[in-house]
């Protein structure tokens, strides 16, 4: 387990899959993640059994809050594309329970998972991928100490529209005179 102040992470179990498919066929969830189309169980099987097979290092770990006595997952993120000669590796995350967005759930997962990923896996530069159209994240992201390093435009057709990819990063020197001053 990883643990932050609200949050901790862990590694997905199987009976996480139901959740996950619940949350994935949403709109609302899906709408600033890759995914667009309706996902069934067992194509969320299928993922889960590919997933056991991947480096440990690149499995998805669940963000859970605590709650009363015990933890609620909340969504997920994973370290991807892990490059060991670069020291850089990619993130993903989604919060699918909705009635936790805006409440810092996001930029704490991510603080924790670069701590994780600079500390514990001595990567260099962590980026991400994101859309124009999701704000939230952004501003999450830029909290947790990404920046801006460039723009794919029209890089994602959505709705009938293409839309910008924002790409954000955070090299390990970075994040550490963060650490240190604050």
């Amino acid at each position: 387990m990883i643990y932050g102040k609200r949050i901790r992470l862990r590694g997905v179990e199987h009976e996480d899959l139901i959740q996950f498919v619940t949350w994935l066929n949403d709109p609302e969830v899906i709408a600033n993640l890759e995914m667009y189309r309706p996902l069934s169980m067992a194509e969320e099987q299928h993922w889960f059994e590919g997933m056991l097979k991947r480096p440990p290092d690149e499995r998805p770990l669940v963000i859970e809050i605590s709650e009363g006595d015990g933890w609620r997952m909340i969504g997920n993120l994973s370290l991807l594309n892990i490059d060991w000669r670069n020291r850089s590796a990619e993130v993903g995350i989604f919060i699918g329970d909705k009635s936790c967005w805006n409440q810092g759930y996001g930029t704490e997962a991510m603080k924790l998972m670069l701590r994780h990923a600079f500390e514990m896996l001595n990567l260099n530069r962590v980026y991400l991928r994101v859309y124009e159209t999701n704000p939230r994240a952004i501003r999450a992201y830029q909290k947790a100490g990404y920046v801006v390093e460039g723009r794919d435009r029209q890089g994602e057709y959505r709705n009938g529209k293409y839309w910008d990819v924002i790409r954000m990063s955070v090299l390990h020197e970075e994040w550490k005179s963060a650490e240190d001053q604050g």
